[in-house]
């Protein structure tokens, strides 16, 4: 039997980020990470290695508003606030990165939110 080092997350999750590497062409990284009580959004230009805009159910202005931050409805509230706070860092053009998630649920609908915030991808 194999003896393989990576978890299948880990695989999925790079299995991913090597087809984001292949279409990226400059572009920032909007990367989404999803656990069982919250869920967190970053844009990451990977060219320098630095976070520009990033947003979660964990801040106070979401917290107050949001009854859990394990639901649709916070996910879509991440996505505005992840758009809204990109954009003023100047950038619009962006490339999703579900990591290991399927392109459901809570991750469709930060995305969704994001695009009507105003990003592009």
């Amino acid at each position: 039997m194999k003896n393989n080092s990576m978890t299948t997350v880990q695989r999925r999750s790079a299995r991913v980020r090597r087809e984001i590497r292949k279409v990226n062409s400059g572009r920032p990284r909007l990367s989404v990470y999803r656990s069982s009580k919250n869920i967190y959004a970053q844009v990451i230009d990977d060219l320098t290695g630095a976070t520009l805009a990033a947003a979660s159910t964990l801040e106070k202005e979401l917290k107050g508003k949001l009854k859990t931050g394990a639901d649709t409805a916070a996910a879509a509230e991440v996505g505005k606030l992840v758009a809204e706070r990109a954009k003023q860092k100047g950038v619009s053009k962006v490339v999703f990165d579900r990591g290991p998630y399927i392109y459901h649920g809570r991750i469709k609908a930060l995305a969704d939110s994001a695009r009507e915030g105003g990003l592009e991808f």
